[in-house]
C-alpha cells in the first residue's frame, strides 16, 4: 500500500495489529482515553505520544513485553527521540478520491471560509496546534453524511 510506503516501521506494527485484531481507531481511542483522530495520527506518525499512550496503545493491542518494547525502542520507536513529521506524503492535488474531495472541499470553498473567519474574528488564522478534530456519521434518509468539525483556536496576525 502506497499509503504505508513512507510510515516508519512501528507505524506499520500498530497499523496491522489494529487489522489483526479488527479494531477501529474508534476503539483504540477509547481505550487510550483520546479521540479517534489524534489516535490515527499517531498510527500515521503524525502525532507525538506519551508514555502512557504508548502503555494503553500496547495493552489494547494486546502486545507481548517484547513487542511493547518495540513501542519506544531507540531509532525505531515512538518513544522520546521520536519526532513526528506531519504532512510529508502530500505532494501537489492527491490522488485519492476521499482526499480530492476534501481538497475540493477547500478550492471551492476555502476562500469564503477563509472570508467568513475574517469577519467573525479579524485577520489570522486557526491553530493546528491547539487544533481537535472529529468525524462523525449522520443519518439520513437520503444516505448517510459524513460530519467532520474541525476545531482550532483562532490566532491574529502581529501587528509590528
Amino acid at each position: 500500500m502506497s499509503h504505508l510506503a513512507n510510515l516508519p516501521p512501528i507505524c506499520k506494527q500498530i497499523l496491522a495489529a489494529k487489522a489483526k485484531k479488527g479494531l477501529t481507531f474508534a476503539d483504540l481511542a477509547l481505550a487510550m482515553g483520546r479521540e479517534e483522530v489524534w489516535v490515527g495520527a499517531l498510527a500515521y506518525g503524525q502525532a507525538k505520544p506519551t508514555s502512557e499512550d504508548l502503555q494503553k496503545l500496547s495493552a489494547v493491542l494486546g502486545w507481548s513485553d517484547e513487542e511493547s518494547a518495540s513501542l519506544t525502542a531507540p531509532g525505531e520507536g515512538l518513544g522520546e527521540e521520536f519526532m513526528p513529521v506531519r504532512g510529508q506524503d502530500w505532494e501537489g492535488i492527491p490522488r485519492d478520491p476521499l482526499l480530492y474531495r476534501l481538497y475540493e472541499v477547500l478550492v471551492v470553498f476555502g476562500m469564503p471560509i477563509k472570508h467568513i473567519i475574517f469577519e467573525k474574528f479579524g485577520d489570522g488564522i486557526m491553530s493546528a496546534i491547539d487544533f481537535s478534530c472529529k468525524v462523525e456519521k449522520v443519518p439520513n434518509p437520503k444516505g448517510d453524511r459524513v460530519k467532520i468539525t474541525l476545531d482550532g483556536k483562532f490566532l491574529p496576525y502581529s501587528k509590528f
